[in-house]
């Protein structure tokens, strides 16, 4: 590549940087993002059908184990899905192939959030508490299983410092909305794909 194409190319990459910082995901009353550090690279292998990849880069198994279900808050609720904890900034990447459906800012649940849709419409996971969106992540795209979603954090109702992805898993009938999903424990279907990434 010649020199004007790389000032094309770097004057793109600022321009898109900016972008991302500029757009409001979930509203006025979102905190400012960090940012989206080591953008992480499409999984070079895809999972066999049915599995789902880990969607926390650099986490292996064993520090992994079913939360689903367990009592929050006092007892005033279950835990709808999986927490993986992670080093603030670990990439964060898609489980699953699917559509971007909606990029959400909730301040006292899951903080910065993203809800992919399955190709089926059937089921959406749900990541929550990310410090930052990916730079291509954008509502209506489409990512393949491995593609990236974000980077772990500790926004919404998760604490401060206490870094880890949430991952959840719901089901819906085709025509339903994002947020009308009934949670499923999304353990056993990560499980299948168990072997370490």
């Amino acid at each position: 590549m010649n020199r004007i194409g790389w000032a094309f190319l770097a004057v793109f990459v600022l321009v898109g940087g900016l972008v991302a910082l500029l757009v409001d995901f979930g509203g006025s009353s979102a905190p400012p993002m960090r940012a989206f550090a080591d953008a992480p690279t499409r999984l070079a292998e895809r999972p066999p059908s049915g599995q789902l990849v880990l969607p926390v880069r650099g986490v292996g198994w064993s520090t992994i184990r079913d939360s689903y279900g367990e009592v929050r808050a006092g007892g005033e609720r279950h835990h709808t899905g999986v927490d993986i904890m992670a080093p603030a900034g670990a990439p964060v990447v898609a489980a699953a192939s699917g559509t971007v459906e909606k990029l959400f800012y909730s301040n006292g649940g899951g903080g910065v959030t993203a809800y992919v849709r399955s190709p089926d419409r059937r089921l959406s996971y749900y990541y929550a508490h990310l410090a930052a969106y990916a730079p291509t992540l954008r509502e209506g795209a489409a990512v393949r299983a491995g593609d990236p979603i974000g980077a772990v954090g500790d926004t919404g109702n998760a604490g401060a410092g206490n870094f880890h992805l949430h991952f959840g898993i719901e089901r819906l009938e085709p025509g339903e909305p994002w947020y009308r999903g009934r949670a499923i424990n999304p353990y056993p279907l990560l499980a299948r794909g168990r072997a370490e990434r």
